[in-house]
């Protein structure tokens, strides 16, 4: 049974206390998303390794991009989203990785060896991928959830939880109008951004993490998640399911990086290389419910995981999902689209 990912709030150890400060030697910064690492994989690595993880979380690659640009912070290990990774590697922000120092990379299937956003694995590590989707209660909701359009449904009104997040937000409005989901065409985008702006009303809650105990505690009958929170979601609450609407979505791969500047870069690559141990792996992608990249973990992960839909989605959904893309200059496009659909009423 998964561990709930929910756990993840218990408060770390004193020896893996938080921080941001520049790394020691024998210590590593870590940034990474919350609820996204078994915690006993953080105490495990300090006993093998005999070095100390500082590790502290962000909700968004927008705060993570924000907070390595606005400097006093010194991290070692990031784990940044495809799109991120690529806008990053433009600007210059992450180190070329040193492959002989990261063994265990053999680990990793070869579907995932040589992504868009980084050909060939030069700055990444893949660490986990999914799509996005509704996590919906079959007890609360009646209509067939095959269509973003259920989002927009006055029959579901207050129980609509949306992501408070811009790029999956307006990715969410522009698939249920039919266009692309990187789209930095003025026009659709203002549709979205009134699409968005009509269906607020009908919306409890712009969320982040919480919209798992929202759903997990049946406050709400629908909520655009991230797919390894629904693997979590469902195991604590079979009530719940969740689809890929059929206009297609989201397809991601959040990656393992070394920023420029990393104070500890041989203790970031055995951090990485550990995470990409086989039986770390497994038991990483378990407890917190995302789709492992790790051909090594595939073959301890329990089948009945491997052949659920949600954690593996079948070729039909995955082909019709797409990556996202650095929009470059559009980017302040949709900073503006949000804030306008934060302010409207």
């Amino acid at each position: 049974m998964l561990a709930a990912a929910l756990a993840a709030a218990i408060a770390l150890s004193a020896v893996l206390t938080a921080g941001c400060g520049t790394a020691a030697k024998g210590s590593i910064n870590v940034f990474n998303w919350g609820d996204y690492i078994d915690q006993t994989v953080l105490t495990d690595f300090q006993k093998d390794t005999g070095i100390r993880v500082n590790y502290d979380t962000y909700a968004s690659n927008e705060d993570l991009y924000a907070k390595l640009k606005g400097g006093g912070a010194s991290y070692d290990v990031i784990v940044p989203s495809d799109y991120m990774v690529e806008r990053m590697i433009k600007e210059n922000m992450l180190d070329t990785l040193d492959k002989s120092a990261i063994p265990n990379l053999k680990n990793i299937h070869q579907r995932f060896t040589n992504l868009s956003y980084d050909p060939g694995g030069a700055h990444t590590v893949p660490y986990m991928w999914g799509t996005l989707g509704i996590l919906y209660n079959t007890k609360m909701v009646s209509d067939p959830v095959d269509s973003w359009d259920i989002l927009w449904n006055p029959k579901y009104k207050g129980q609509i939880f949306m992501y408070d997040s811009e790029r999956d937000t307006i990715a969410v409005a522009l698939l249920k109008l039919g266009y692309p989901i990187n789209s930095t065409d003025p026009a659709q985008l203002e549709e979205a951004k009134n699409a968005l702006i009509q269906q607020k009303p009908l919306v409890a809650a712009y969320q982040g993490d919480s919209i798992k105990g929202s759903m997990i505690g049946n406050s709400g009958a629908l909520a655009v998640v991230y797919s390894g929170d629904a693997v979590s979601c469902i195991d604590q609450n079979p009530d719940l399911a969740y689809a890929v609407p059929k206009e297609g979505s989201n397809v991601w791969y959040d990656a393992l990086a070394i920023p420029k500047g990393a104070a500890n870069k041989a203790g970031a690559a055995r951090f990485i290389d550990y995470l990409c141990r086989g039986d770390i792996a497994a038991r990483n992608s378990q407890y917190i419910g995302y789709s492992t990249v790790n051909q090594a973990a595939m073959a301890i992960l329990p089948q009945s995981l491997l052949a659920d839909p949600t954690y593996w989605p079948p070729d039909s959904v995955f082909n019709n999902c797409k990556v996202y893309t650095d929009l470059g200059d559009a980017i302040k496009d949709y900073d503006k689209l949000w804030t306008e659909i934060m302010a409207s009423s």
